[in-house]
């Protein structure tokens, strides 16, 4: 056998100690009773030393090692060297290791090598023997045939080796077929070597089974290292090929090329490989139509393609084919399937539409629309309900006027004729149409354009109807001219029977006459005039007139029409100024243009000729005129007029001497634009006229009755104050303090406050003379405003009474009929207001506070030019000249503000 662990030379040194030990540890480190092993003193590599019986130390281990690296262990516990090793010394030791990964379990073996001895020599040699025979030890090809028929056991071969003929040799097997699945399938005779197998084997399931054979000695010895054993099963042809599908189906379309693919088919062998097992032909058995033979199958790859172009869909739309596959290369003693083929024949287009007849015959009654008059077939022998199949009709000739159209019927795939547009018998009374049939598919054969189209002649004969009357054209016109009198005929409407072409038997009415200028004639349509016609009215536009008339028959039958009247102008009205109102805005402009319009046709308006109407010399010479072109003149002023408005009538004369008068209103302005002067009321216009509005006259009617509740009031507080004591209250100052920033409030200015009341003694909510600082007069009490640092006497007001800023800020007084002056008020309320506001704000330690009320600094009596809180009024309109030579963008402001 060949040694089974690695080989590695290595020289030991000569020093090393004699004895070997092999130790396998435990996980406990638990140590196994010591081995002794005899060796010669010299050893060489990969010499078998001795063995050890390792399951008697630790059964389970799986890793095996050696302490010295000159000895390998193998798993049935033989020793063999790995370099060549010298004993110098009578014993050497080393350990072997065992150890479980799953447990993590350790032991240990020492071994003792010691020097053998002469009867040791001898037994050694005969193991040398024994070792010799691993060179001769060698695999021997195997193989067996699947499916034998025995008889079982069946020998396959025998595993043998030299050493048994000098000694006695047990041979064994594991693997695959033995102690694997499937178990029991070979078996070794153990003193022989002899194979067997006991039953048979199929390859597709088995290709091959490696077996380990070994080789020992009654004592346990391996002289043999295992030896690998291949037996390979060979194949025999026991399956036939089969194919992927029982039933292949293709499409091919007819009329294709020669060589044209249809399909593939293919199909498996589980016999082995590359062989002849497995080497498939692909034939055809059968085909059905049998005649001709239109199809051929390659035999290696199995695809089929067509062997002629005549394939015909209308003919055959369908093959079967019967094909087969055998193995053995097609070989007549090879297996063999076969499966069926259906071909289906695909449609195209090869055959064209025909029509079942060459020419129909309809009929349909004139003024009729949207009706079937007839249905025409075709036969197609392409498949049913394809493109292919599908008729598109379409008419040849005979409909330029429109009258007709074609269409499929997409269920029965009929052509349906309509009648789109109504005949007239009168005109036409037979049509003849050509209509031609196509797919909607493309022809696929190469043809003329004529021979790709079938074509089939239809007559249409149209009937005759009872027709009511026609209003042909449905617009007729007549020409009167305007103004002509009441009573004037006119050739009217006229509507006609189409089948006499006569207007005898039909009457007329009128459905619409706006204006109700006409009458009509029913039996013969002529009109009348009933009233004056105007063509210059506003519902004239372009001076036709419109009148709706409808026709009728003795059968009740009816058309409608139109009649316009054409009013022929007449030169009836003279031209006008439509602008009746101008204005001049004298600082830049001299003259104003004027333009005129006639109502009349232009042959009978202009060029106008304009003039003055008026004999008054003054309009003559104030006014000039100058004409500008036919329709426009110039109106200027000369003499320099003052501002104002005036009339100045002109008179403007039409070509034909037909002339009007317009009175314009000429307004002279000292403006800059005309919209300056239009849009405002201006006294220095000469006669500016102010005009109030509503709520203008009622804001004055207000204003009024407030001054007379004012006056009344005034009235009744002088006489009620008249009355009143001159004593004042002791607590007069007693009153509350409101802390402000401010030295002086404004005299416009009102603060409503709760300190400083005052209150008359002996009167109930009668005022006294003033207040201290600013306030406001309630019910007979004042209110008075204490600032911080100072005094402010804001108002000395009484009812009835009148007082300047400057007596309130100690000017001279005005005291009309007041009771108390200033001076008598301050000197009566300074001491006992001083004190009060002396212990105002105060802390325990009497400590003003930081808003303590500080006493205000007389600073002199008022100015005789009175307060500046309050704007006087100027009475007088001195230095106010200045208003009268502005420019004219200041007057309006000017105007505004000064009084005439």
């Amino acid at each position: 056998m060949a040694a089974a662990g690695p080989t590695r030379s290595r020289i030991g040194a000569l020093c090393r100690q004699l004895l070997l030990t092999f130790s396998i540890l435990s996980f406990a480190c638990d140590a196994c009773k010591q081995v002794i092993l005899h060796v010669p003193s010299k050893l060489d590599a990969e010499k078998f030393v001795g063995r050890v019986n390792l399951e008697e130390c630790f059964k389970s281990a799986n890793i095996i090692h050696s302490s010295d690296p000159d000895f390998q262990i193998l798993e049935d516990g033989s020793v063999y060297t790995t370099n060549a090793v010298l004993l110098s010394s009578e014993t050497r030791s080393f350990t072997i290791l065992l150890f479980n990964t799953d447990s993590q379990e350790e032991k240990e073996i020492s071994v003792l090598l010691e020097k053998e001895t002469q009867v040791q020599k001898r037994r050694h040699s005969k193991e040398k023997v024994l070792r010799r025979g691993k060179r001769r030890w060698a695999p021997i090809p195997c193989s067996m045939m699947e499916n034998s028929l025995g008889p079982f056991p069946l020998f396959l071969q025998q595993v043998q080796s030299d050493v048994a003929q000098n000694y006695t040799i047990y041979y064994s097997i594991k693997g695959p077929g033995v102690d694997q699945e499937p178990l029991n399938l070979f078996y070794v005779d153990r003193d022989t070597g002899n194979l067997y197998c006991t039953k048979d084997v199929d390859r597709e399931q088995y290709e091959s089974f490696e077996l380990t054979a070994f080789a020992t000695t009654p004592d346990g010895y391996t002289p043999e290292y295992p030896l690998p054993l291949i037996i390979k099963v060979e194949d025999e042809n026991d399956n036939a090929p089969i194919f992927t599908e029982t039933t292949y189906t293709f499409m091919i379309l007819e009329s294709c090329k020669v060589g044209s693919i249809v399909g593939q088919v293919s199909a498996t062998d589980k016999d082995e490989p590359d062989t002849l097992h497995t080497r498939l032909r692909y034939s055809i058995l059968e085909q059905l139509p049998s005649s001709p033979t239109l199809f051929s199958m390659h035999p290696s790859t199995g695809v089929i393609t067509t062997l002629s172009s005549q394939l015909d869909r209308e003919l055959i739309d369908k093959y079967q084919l019967k094909i087969k596959v055998q193995d053995m290369d097609g070989q007549y003693f090879g297996l063999h399937t076969t499966a069926t083929c259906i071909i289906n024949i695909g449609d195209v287009n090869d055959n064209l539409p025909t029509f079942t007849r060459t020419s129909y015959v309809a009929s349909v009654e004139e003024n009729t629309i949207d009706v079937e008059i007839l249905r025409v077939t075709v036969e197609d022998k392409d498949l049913i309900n394809t493109p292919n199949w599908r008729a598109n009709y379409t008419i040849l000739k005979g409909n330029e006027n429109g009258n007709f159209k074609i269409a499929t019927d997409p269920k029965t795939n009929e052509g349906v004729l309509c009648v789109v547009k109504p005949l007239n018998y009168e005109e036409t009374q037979q049509v003849t149409l050509q209509i031609g049939v196509v797919n909607e598919a493309p022809y696929s054969r190469e043809t003329s354009s004529k021979s790709a189209m079938s074509t089939a002649t239809v007559t249409v004969n149209v009937k005759n109807q009872d027709e009511g009357p026609e209003c042909n054209p449905p617009v007729q016109t007549v020409r009167i001219k305007e103004n002509a009198p009441a009573g004037t005929r006119s050739s009217g409407y006229k509507a006609y029977d189409p089948d006499t072409k006569s207007s005898t038997g039909i009457r007329y009415r009128k459905i619409s006459d706006p204006k109700g200028w006409v009458t009509i004639n029913e039996d013969s349509g002529i009109i009348t005039v009933f009233r004056s016609l105007d063509r210059e009215a506003e519902a004239i536009p372009s001076g036709v007139y419109n009148v709706t008339i409808l026709a009728s028959d003795q059968n009740g039958r009816t058309c409608t029409g139109i009649l316009g009247i054409i009013l022929e102008d007449v030169n009836d009205n003279g031209p006008y100024i439509p602008k009746q109102t101008v204005v001049i805005c004298k600082p830049t402009m001299s003259s104003a243009e004027i333009v005129a319009v006639d109502p009349d046709e232009p042959i009978n308006g202009p060029p106008f000729d304009f003039s003055f109407r008026s004999s008054d010399s003054e309009v003559r010479k104030m006014w000039r005129l100058m004409k500008i072109n036919d329709t426009a003149a110039s109106l200027s002023y000369q003499n320099d007029p003052p501002f104002g408005s005036y009339v100045v009538p002109i008179q403007v004369t039409d070509r034909l001497g037909f002339s009007a008068v317009t009175s314009l209103n000429v307004v002279l302005c000292n403006c800059i634009t005309e919209n300056d002067c239009t849009f405002r009321t201006s006294g220095r216009t000469g006669n500016g006229e102010v005009k109030l509005g509503t709520w203008a006259i009622l804001a004055i009617l207000l204003g009024i009755a407030l001054l007379f509740c004012i006056l009344f009031t005034l009235v009744c507080g002088t006489s009620v104050i008249n009355k009143q004591p001159k004593e004042l209250p002791d607590d007069l100052a007693q009153q509350n303090l409101i802390v402000s920033n401010t030295e002086a409030p404004g005299d416009d200015k009102v603060y409503s406050t709760n300190g400083f009341t005052t209150q008359a003694v002996g009167a109930s909510g009668q005022g006294i003379c003033g207040t201290v600082g600013s306030g406001v007069k309630n019910g007979g009490q004042e209110t008075i405003e204490m600032v911080k640092g100072h005094q402010t006497l804001d108002s000395c007001r009484g009812v009835g009474h009148h007082h300047t800023l400057d007596s309130c800020r100690g000017g001279h007084v005005e005291v009309d009929n007041c009771r108390y002056t200033y001076s008598e008020w301050h000197s009566f309320t300074q001491p006992r207001l001083g004190d009060k506001v002396h212990q105002c704000n105060q802390d325990d330690s009497h400590k003003h506070a930081q808003d303590y009320v500080l006493t205000y600094n007389y600073e002199g009596k008022g100015s005789s030019a009175g307060s500046v809180g309050c704007c006087s009024e100027r009475q007088d309109e001195d230095g106010l000249e200045f208003l009268d030579h502005l420019e004219p963008k200041f007057r309006t402001l000017a105007e505004a503000c000064i009084k005439r």
